[in-house]
């Protein structure tokens, strides 16, 4: 399918909703990065340089400070919220939250700022939505770090038009249960192993997440079962079941700590992690993310609030980089079939990264 080009000077709510309107889910984001890289070159103010499907453009000023504005391309997988509409100053579509209200808004400062006081490297990259090693940004912190090289960074996750300090950290792990396969007619002879998998849920019942204080921020955790898979027919005694969690944890925790918790709380089962990723601290203390504050938090208001979820800022604490979320939309209604973004909140986003990268 053809899509019409990306037009970034023009209006913005136009472009989130041709940004959104262009499927890309996990692994399909080629559509989506042609248009976003054309787009870019279109300025020429920028330097363009693309890695798979994901799109770098950067300034090249002389400025003393160089920061990174970096969203993802890609979302969960559409269900039938597709194409976008616009209801009552709300914008709703997939991606409309999760991210691509972020990449409208970082995709229109790009072509715009042509003398920016500050170099700007913008990234728009893929794989973000899946496993951690496929994320299109750790892809370049792994082959091409110079890209990245900056004094700060901006995630445009959604963050409801406010500043969202840190993430939590993220643990997957399953919890594998074995048993004896039967006849269902001669059920005695065997043992259920999805029966067995009970006790595994009511520890998840019972347990009680924390609010860890990190940095003047309160994060909250979460623990609990995502997937559970067992059997084989319906005539046979399943021999196998695996509970797949899902830990969230505080960024004052390391990963080793993450799944210690996991392997105690299930303390005589086989667990098996399959996917991990820490979480980053709030780094509002250094100096350019108070400068960044200071702009952004003089055009929205309020105070900086934790990362729940995790992000891609991360990356970026790992590379010694202080690094924040800050986007439109509520993530409340990320990956949602009702999810949706305000126009206002698409507006004020805007100007706030404006007068930042004016200023």
């Amino acid at each position: 399918m053809t899509h019409p080009a990306l037009d970034p000077r023009g209006d913005l709510v136009a472009l989130t909703r041709a940004i959104c309107d262009v499927p890309s889910v996990s692994g399909d984001e080629r559509a989506l990065a042609d248009l976003v890289e054309a787009a870019l070159r279109s300025a020429p103010h920028l330097e363009v340089l693309r890695d798979g499907d994901t799109v770098v453009a950067r300034t090249h000023l002389g400025r003393d400070q160089r920061v990174v504005v970096a969203g993802h391309l890609d979302t969960v997988p559409i269900a039938d919220n597709l194409p976008t509409r616009l209801v009552d100053d709300e914008l709703w579509g997939r991606g409309t939250v999760d991210m691509k209200g972020g990449v409208a808004v970082a995709l229109a400062l790009a072509v715009r700022l042509e003398e920016p006081t500050r170099d700007v490297t913008w990234v728009f990259y893929d794989h973000e939505e899946v496993a951690a090693e496929l994320n299109g940004l750790g892809r370049l912190v792994r082959h091409r770090p110079d890209w990245l090289a900056c004094d700060f960074a901006v995630l445009g996750e959604p963050s409801n038009g406010g500043l969202e300090g840190g993430c939590n950290g993220t643990l997957r792990a399953e919890v594998r249960l074995a048993g004896v396969a039967a006849h269902s007619a001669r059920a005695w002879a065997g043992v259920n192993a999805v029966h067995a998998a009970g006790e595994v849920l009511r520890r998840l019942e019972a347990y009680e997440p924390r609010t860890v204080d990190v940095d003047g921020l309160a994060y909250r955790e979460s623990l609990g079962a995502v997937l559970i898979s067992g059997g084989t027919a319906t005539n046979v005694v399943p021999d196998a079941c695996v509970v797949t969690v899902n830990y969230r944890f505080a960024p004052s925790s390391s990963v080793a700590d993450a799944e210690a918790h996991v392997r105690e709380l299930f303390d005589g089962y086989d667990v098996v992690i399959t996917d991990a990723a820490p979480g980053a601290r709030p780094g509002l203390d250094a100096p350019a993310a108070r400068e960044f504050a200071a702009a952004v938090l003089a055009v929205t208001g309020g105070a900086p609030a934790p990362k729940y979820g995790w992000t891609d800022v991360a990356r970026f604490s790992e590379l010694g980089i202080p690094a924040v979320n800050f986007g439109p939309g509520d993530p409340m209604l990320a990956h949602k079939a009702d999810e949706r973004c305000p126009v206002a909140q698409l507006d004020s986003s805007y100007e706030a990264m404006r007068v930042w990268l004016t200023s």
